[in-house]
């Protein structure tokens, strides 16, 4: 090559001029007809790997190829040709000075390309790694750490292209800066540790529903990344959390109860304690009429006379109560319904007396847990036992409002 360099450059001082002219005419027509090649090479390159390629990858029978095809790995490795084809050939060119600067230009250009190259490798093994284990498990936090050590190594090396320093030395006088870079990195440090933490417990996936009310989060996981998790909520909108918050404070995962077999209704209405009362003969015999409590009613009436038997006075008589028939009516009502986990917890309770009445809980899990149709049920539920209290001569607790002295003062 140097032979041919000085032939040249001989040949164009033969026509009259002179060494530096030579030289510059020389040096910037063998640039320029070096990067034409180089141009038609790369796009030679890029058309084999977009067109040929497919019609390779497309005759196996494994993915893998398929999703490197999708994320390019083979069209971005098609830019190392050009840079050969610069990198063996730039030793033509006669000016010294045009040599240095092509091969400093060259050097960032491989750095670069490398760089792309790698990124869409980690990309595709992302991918890759999607399609093997499902979406709910995810690497992505690892493939984003990768990529900023891939950028910073990347940016380290171009550096000391420039600086014309030794690579391992630029690390080393990093090292000096490493209370910075910790400053600097520090979100990325945290998330990257949360994110393992949260990987390794299994604490967290796409796809689960979390609740995270101090960040205003109620919905779905659709992202968790080095720094952030992203969840979309009912509403639609998109709630960002940073990463190690969810392994220093504490959020609801509903994925428990999306895995059981039912859906938990926990809720209660409260009884006025002055509508309570034993149940008088005429109220039982109503009572029977009720299909869903009517064997209850006379088991109950057959045990309580049984036991009467010998007492005369009333206050040592074991008696019905109307809310204790009301429970069990709820109870059976229930029970007859089709939406009710009977292999669960079920159980309707009476709680704590307050102020505000005699609560009536009913702690049930609904079969169905989709969230629509689950409070669809929730409210169907809850309309048919408020509209049947008055029935068993019972008053719901409610506070008196404005319309309620209103009412009694007219």
């Amino acid at each position: 090559m140097e032979n041919f360099r000085n032939q040249t450059v001989q040949l164009l001082e033969e026509y009259g001029f002179s060494n530096l002219w030579a030289v510059v005419i020389q040096s910037v027509i063998t640039f320029t007809i070096i990067l034409i090649v180089a141009w038609v090479i790369d796009k030679f390159a890029t058309f084999i790997m977009r067109r040929t390629i497919p019609k390779l990858v497309g005759r196996t029978a494994t993915k893998w190829d398929d999703i490197f095809m999708e994320n390019l790995v083979f069209a971005r490795f098609a830019h190392f040709f050009p840079g050969l084809l610069v990198l063996s050939s730039y030793h033509i060119i006669a000016s010294e000075s045009l040599r240095w600067l092509i091969q400093t230009l060259i050097s960032t250009y491989f750095i670069v390309v490398l760089i792309i190259f790698l990124n869409a490798v980690l990309n595709a093994i992302e991918q890759l790694y999607i399609h093997l284990k499902g979406i709910e498990v995810t690497i992505k936090i690892y493939i984003q750490l990768a990529k900023v050590i891939l950028y910073s190594l990347g940016g380290v090396a171009i550096i000391s292209i420039f600086a014309n320093k030794n690579f391992i030395d630029i690390l080393t006088g990093l090292g000096a800066m490493i209370t910075i870079l910790l400053i600097v990195y520090k979100d990325m440090i945290m998330g990257f540790v949360a994110g393992i933490q949260l990987s390794a417990n299994k604490m967290l996936f796409v796809g689960d529903w979390i609740a995270s009310p101090k960040d205003g989060a109620d919905g779905t996981v659709i992202d968790i990344g080095l720094t952030t998790v992203k969840v979309q909520n009912w509403d639609r909108t998109i709630t960002t959390i940073p990463t190690y918050k969810l392994t220093s404070e504490s959020f609801t995962n509903w994925r428990g109860m999306e895995l059981s077999g039912g859906r938990r209704i926990k809720r209660h209405i409260s009884v006025d304690i002055e509508s309570i009362h034993f149940l008088s003969e005429e109220e039982i015999e109503n009572f029977k009429k009720i299909r869903l409590i009517s064997d209850y009613i006379e088991e109950k009436v057959k045990i309580i006379n049984e036991v009467n038997a010998n007492e005369t006075e009333c206050f040592n008589q074991r008696r019905l109560t109307n809310i204790g028939t009301f429970r069990k009516y709820v109870e059976n009502y229930l029970r007859e319904s089709d939406f009710v986990n009977l292999d669960m917890m079920f159980v309707v309770r009476q709680l704590q007396p307050t102020e505000k009445g005699v609560p009536i809980e009913i702690y049930m899990f609904s079969k169905v847990k989709q969230f629509v149709t689950y409070e669809q049920i929730q409210a169907d539920i809850f309309d048919h036992i408020l509209a049947i209290v008055p029935t068993f001569n019972l008053r719901l607790f409610q506070e008196p409002s404005g319309h309620s002295f209103s009412k009694y003062g007219k």
